[in-house]
């Protein structure tokens, strides 16, 4: 009997729900028919209605995600090269880079914990994007840092300015990120191609080395680089004769030394990076290039370097931020550096450490990781670590810093493990800065 009492029950109210659905889906058509003869106006109206409470919802969403952020405490992202041609220079040394810098400070700020993600962008700007993308809209990420690849970092740059959150670039060199493209969210942290390009080819081409042919890889950073070492050596009296572009992660550069060997020039410039750098010049010296011909390495990393071996490398001259032999800060830091990764860091995983440093700082002095705070106390405080000098923050989002023309040592130099690099001179920043009146930044006030 209960059964059939429940079964009837159900039932009847079962046939209440379709008469309710019924009735709300009739009010709804008068409701519409009601709108569509109001006329266009009450549409309208009705419109707009809903879209301001979307825009208010999206508002309000957005204020709940930034004070989770910061109640949760600090977040940093570091986007890096893991498998690729710049892994060695930069990858999981990068991350431990961040992490030294983040135990520096007792592993909190503000009273709450520092958290540490990484990842990889595989030098493709779609995926370096939709990683950052969701960093910055789900995970809570404050900041942003390394990002080698001038493409990704490009990429990177207008995601950050959209959602107004920090990023800092130890790793790319292309001059967009600080001149058209630069961003109030933005920092390019340790080199440009326009300061590598002044200090080596200055250097080189005032010893009498006028002809110049330039081998570079065919992306943003490559061919910045080239553009820039090219506007040097003509400011100094020299010539290009000839430029070529690589694809990136090129196995076969055979086709590029010969043109640059028929070129008659007395410099070969080399403007890429990483394992494109260690292939094109090892591939040089199979070539015979190194007699009447010279090569110019216009971004070289110890890491390069340690590849190449001495007895190729040795007397290159190349400009250098930053080097961790250049004094006892330097050299501490290397000691716990080395015993987790193994060899001392490459000037882009110094950047690292010194970016993510200065960044708590200023978390801690602007007493929030509220962006623009944060950035303020950025360009307000001066940037103070053994690898920096002389540095600062321009309106433009460039560190100026000082930097050294350096010598690869020959075999016979070099006196101990990773003992690569003769300081030559320093270098000052303002004269590896392009001037603020020639910037193309529409942050920088005329």
């Amino acid at each position: 009997m209960a059964g059939a009492f429940s079964f009837e029950e159900s039932l009847r109210k079962s046939s209440i729900l379709l008469n309710s659905r019924r009735y709300t889906f009739a009010t709804r058509i008068r409701r519409n028919d009601g709108i569509k003869k109001g006329g266009r106006q009450m549409k309208q109206q009705f419109l707009r209605k809903r879209a301001a409470l979307a825009l208010g919802l999206s508002l309000a969403f957005a204020a709940i995600a930034a004070h989770a952020s910061t109640a949760d405490g600090v977040k940093i992202g570091v986007l890096t090269d893991m498998a690729g041609v710049t892994a060695d220079a930069t990858g999981k040394g990068s991350v431990e880079a961040a992490r030294l810098a983040i135990e520096e400070v007792g592993g909190s700020v503000l009273g709450k914990p520092i958290s540490l993600v990484s990842g990889d962008h595989q030098h493709r700007p779609d995926i370096g994007s939709s990683m950052v993308r969701k960093w910055y809209d789900t995970d809570g990420v404050d900041v942003v840092v390394d990002v080698p690849n001038s493409s990704v970092a490009l990429a990177v740059q207008g995601i950050a300015r959209e959602k107004k959150k920090l990023v800092l670039f130890s790793s790319p060199g292309t001059t967009a990120l600080s001149q058209a493209q630069c961003s109030p969210y933005g920092v390019q942290w340790t080199y440009t191609t326009y300061a590598l390009s002044r200090g080596t080819a200055t250097a080189v081409v005032n010893e009498g080395n006028k002809r110049w042919f330039i081998l570079a890889s065919d992306y943003a950073f490559g061919k910045q680089l080239a553009a820039d070492t090219e506007a040097v050596v003509k400011a100094n009296g020299g010539e290009v004769v000839g430029t070529v572009f690589h694809p990136l992660n090129a196995s076969d550069f055979a086709s590029f030394l010969l043109q640059a060997q028929g070129s008659k020039a007395q410099i070969i410039a080399i403007a890429n990076a990483g394992g494109d750098t260690i292939s094109a010049i090892k591939q040089a010296a199979e070539f015979g290039i190194g007699g009447a011909q010279q090569l110019a390495a216009m971004l070289l990393l110890i890491t390069d370097v340690h590849s190449l071996g001495l007895q190729a490398a040795q007397k290159t001259y190349l400009t250098v931020p930053s080097y961790w032999d250049m004094n006892d800060g330097t050299r501490a830091f290397t000691k716990k550096f080395e015993a987790r990764v193994g060899r001392p860091p490459t000037f882009l995983q110094a950047g690292v450490y010194s970016s993510v440093r200065h960044y708590l700082q200023a978390v801690k002095a602007a007493g929030t990781a509220d962006a623009d705070a944060v950035m303020a106390k950025m360009k307000a405080l001066p940037i103070d670590d053994p690898f920096s000098m002389n540095a600062h923050i321009r309106e433009d989002g460039l560190v100026v810093r000082d930097m050294m023309l350096a010598q690869v040592k020959t075999p016979a130099q070099s006196k101990a493990p990773w003992d690569y690099y003769n300081i030559v001179r320093s270098i000052p920043g303002d004269t590896l800065a392009w001037p603020l009146s020639d910037s193309q930044c529409p942050l920088v006030k005329r």
